[in-house]
């Protein structure tokens, strides 16, 4: 159809943390992005200070890990592509997510979930995610960045060579922070690989024996 293929396994690259890629929308102020930085606002900033995952951590539960943690995993994608839809699975959680790109656009009211609506667009050669209508029950990533259920991601995957993938990421939450804000990297083919089997067994007993923080 004109379009590159991403299809294929990648390993994408673990990101507990995505103030430190993260980078400023224009018109934010600098000073509040750097290192281990976000623009909170101060909804987002006590949310972040009261997170204790030490004390309850929901992926450590099994629950959903939400959209965001789900693409900063150590842990690779499959992305399967097809004319109108495209699918991505992933190992951790063993979940997958169904991105439309026959034109469609979100639902008037969708119903909060873990991960989203997501509907896809293609600008050229790179692919566009525009995902909404989200529960507030998740983080963006395992250092425990808050969001609310106004949130809104969009991300971006342009093929920039035969083994790689650009990703970047969009988050606006005006709940949460008092500017967007854009995280960017590298997804790299592993043509060789396949995805493995991940099982979540809840009531773990190195988790609940204090083994595990």
């Amino acid at each position: 159809d004109g379009k590159p293929s991403l299809s294929g396994v990648w390993e994408i690259p673990y990101v507990p943390d995505m103030a430190k890629s993260g980078r400023a929308q224009p018109g934010s102020t600098p000073a509040q992005i750097g290192p281990g930085a976000l623009p909170f606002t101060a909804w987002g900033a006590q949310e972040f200070k009261n997170y204790d995952p030490a004390k309850f951590d929901y992926t450590a539960h099994c629950l959903p890990m939400g959209w965001t943690r789900q693409m900063n995993t150590p842990m690779p994608i499959e992305i399967m592509q097809e004319p109108n839809r495209i699918a991505i699975l992933f190992e951790a959680w063993q979940t997958f997510k169904v991105i439309p790109t026959d034109g469609r656009s979100h639902p008037q009211n969708p119903d909060p979930t873990w991960m989203g609506n997501s509907v896809g667009h293609w600008e050229g050669d790179t692919l566009v995610v525009d995902s909404v209508g989200f529960n507030d029950k998740t983080r963006l990533d395992t250092i425990g960045h808050p969001h609310s259920d106004q949130m809104h991601v969009v991300e971006r995957l342009t093929r920039t060579d035969p083994m790689h993938i650009a990703y970047e990421v969009t988050i606006t939450d005006p709940k949460a922070y008092t500017a967007p804000f854009t995280n960017k990297r590298i997804f790299t083919l592993k043509p060789e690989w396949e995805l493995m089997e991940y099982s979540c067994e809840e009531n773990n007993k190195d988790f609940y024996e204090g083994h595990v923080k």
